[in-house]
């Protein structure tokens, strides 16, 4: 019994002194992280800046995610587009910086002018008279894009390229319903709103594979263009080497006489490269900074003069944010709402350009946006910035400004409404025998479940329609207002029908292709101030927020499911989240995401 105690109190002890000397460690990482976020990067003399093109590059970073380890959220890096582009700019700026070594391949993009804009940036790297290197093991294709722009592109000697041009299938789950008694009914204004096909067709029609032909080989153009220019070959070769064979299973040597790669060595190789561009010897350390140190490296541009705020509206269009674990950024209608009231009412700010990448969501969400825009232009200049995907709704959003902006690539339009309920009639009462009776005081008192429930529905769908044609009739208002042109003119462009950027300019729906610079010296302009600084809003999440935030409790689960799912996490999750959107939709019916 003595034995007993002795060892149970040694036990107590362990347990406690493990306990403080885990929260000591804690606390020590937590000073440790916030220290390194209020310092400074000091670069060192002969720097090269190094990219890894891996993991998600998307519109904008949530915020900082320093627990990542400890909750198993590292399997997909997430990098925004903004950090990426100001730290490329800084890293022009900075005289020690040389150049910048691009590793790795198997980037994914949230759209096409989402990898466009990073290239861009790169370019106008290279255009300063600093060098880039890229090298990889392997390279997606739009990754390959990306690195195209280098002065050197290097593969290891058992690597791939995967060149292939655009498109794929998307599945259509029509025939899965009908096998468990499920029918969804749809109701639409424009023959190009394809959002409902998945679920009511069982292939694509033929409106839909018009509208994607035309963006898509409009994308294409553009990439080719882009690479034969820097490659130093003709579109046309590119072309014709992506349809002649698969060329992810050719050897290292085809790709060298295609021009694809200027050579192939192992990675410990690739270091020497990079130390002769430098012009240090062999034995010499490498001093490399990587894009988290970059992001701390101090500005030269100082904030003076007016400000010009720009906010940020990325993600699908909301009511409320959705329950359960999808992690996905949205646009809170009633938050977005508050902010721009807030930017409105602030006198330091002149001008606002809103950046927008969004593909729309919630009708009524999206006019209370367009309404608040509205209110703000009344007191400052509006310039709308799309990045990658300003459809539907978030056309809606942007319809108003004062001035558009698009990425050459941005997909845009979509002007169009839907609303999308399924009936579940034949699988609760065929295959399950489950029916309904009850009582009501009025005609249509119980419509959402006859809606749902009921086999007889046609008059709940008849006003369902007049619902979606009267949100059409006011999308056709607010961009015929806002683009000042007549409501005939923009059905005949409307009708839900996708348009890329390059096709939306001679039809009005955007006023310039431009980058978000270009958005903010327009709006510097209209609010006739010629010296100004910007301010991002609204602000990320820091790392207090990540770590105790509601909103990361299923993040585990979602990045496991992304995982196992693949390609059919996106769809899977759709019929998920229709459950929970507004029943009056102005939404992109696709994800557009590279890779």
């Amino acid at each position: 019994m003595k034995d007993f105690f002795k060892f149970t109190l040694a036990t107590i002890c362990g347990i406690v002194l493990l306990s403080v000397v885990s929260g000591i460690l804690f606390m020590i990482s937590i000073v440790g992280m916030i220290a390194s976020e209020s310092g400074s990067t000091k670069v060192e003399e002969n720097s090269v800046f190094v990219i890894k093109l891996n993991g998600m590059v998307e519109e904008r970073a949530q915020g900082d995610d320093p627990f990542s380890s400890f909750l198993n959220r590292n399997d997909m890096e997430y990098m925004g587009l903004d950090d990426l582009v100001a730290s490329i700019q800084k890293a022009k700026d900075n005289d020690n910086i040389k150049g910048i070594y691009l590793e790795g391949g198997a980037a994914a993009f949230d759209s096409p002018a989402t990898a466009q804009q990073l290239r861009d940036a790169l370019a106008d790297f290279k255009a300063s008279g600093k060098w880039i290197i890229a090298f990889a093991d392997q390279y997606l294709q739009t990754s390959y894009y990306v690195a195209s722009v280098a002065d050197s592109i290097f593969l290891n000697k058992t690597g791939m390229i995967d060149f292939r041009g655009l498109g794929g299938k998307n599945p259509y789950m029509t025939g899965l319903y009908e096998k468990i008694g499920v029918k969804y009914q749809a109701t639409r204004v424009g023959k190009y709103k394809s959002a409902v096909e998945s679920v009511t067709r069982k292939d694509m029609s033929e409106d839909d594979r018009e509208q994607r032909t035309a963006y898509l080989q409009g994308i294409w153009q553009h990439m080719l263009k882009d690479m034969a220019d820097s490659r130093k070959v003709k579109p046309e070769q590119l072309d014709q080497l992506a349809s002649d064979s698969i060329i992810a299973f050719a050897s290292t040597d085809d790709y060298m006489k295609a021009k694809l790669i200027d050579g192939v060595m192992y990675p410990d190789e690739i270091k020497k490269v990079v130390k002769g561009k430098l012009g240090v010897d062999d034995d010499d350390d490498l001093h490399q900074v990587l894009l988290g140190e970059m992001m701390n490296v101090k500005s030269k541009k100082k904030e003076k003069g007016d400000k010009v705020a720009i906010y940020y509206a990325c993600g699908e269009i909301v009511d409320q944010l959705a329950s359960g674990f999808s992690t996905s950024t949205n646009i809170v209608g009633s938050t977005t709402v508050e902010d721009l009231n807030k930017l409105a009412d602030d006198d330091d700010v002149k001008a606002v350009v809103l950046r927008v990448n969004s593909p729309g969501g919630s009708a009524v969400a999206s006019e209370q946006i367009w309404h608040a825009v509205q209110q703000l232009k009344e007191k400052k200049p509006v310039v709308v910035s799309m990045g990658g995907l300003a459809a539907s709704g978030g056309y809606m959003i942007s319809a108003g400004a004062n001035y558009i902006f698009a990425e050459p690539t941005t997909i845009t339009g979509s002007i169009g409404i839907f609303g999308l309920i399924p009936n579940l009639s034949g699988l609760m009462t065929d295959k399950l025998g489950i029916t309904f009776d009850g009582v009501t005081t009025n005609r249509f008192g119980d419509f959402e479940q006859n809606l749902v429930m009921g086999k007889e529905n046609s008059e709940e769908i008849r006003n369902m329609q007049n619902y979606v044609d009267r949100g059409y009739e006011t999308f056709l208002d607010i961009v015929a207002k806002g683009r000042s042109m007549k409501r005939d003119e923009v059905h005949e462009i409307a009708q839900g029908r996708v348009w890329l950027a390059v096709d939306a300019l001679p039809i009005h729906l955007v006023d310039q292709l431009g980058s978000l610079d270009d958005a903010v010296k327009k709006a510097a302009e209209l609010a006739k101030t010629e010296e100004y600084y910007t301010s991002v809003y609204p602000d990320k999440r820091d790392w207090m927020d990540e770590l105790f935030g509601d909103d990361n409790k299923g993040t585990y689960l979602d990045s496991e499911l992304r995982a196992v799912l693949g390609d059919f996490y996106e769809p899977i999750m759709e019929m998920r989240l229709d459950q929970q959107r507004n029943c009056l939709q102005a939404r992109f019916p696709y994800s557009v995401k590279m890779k």
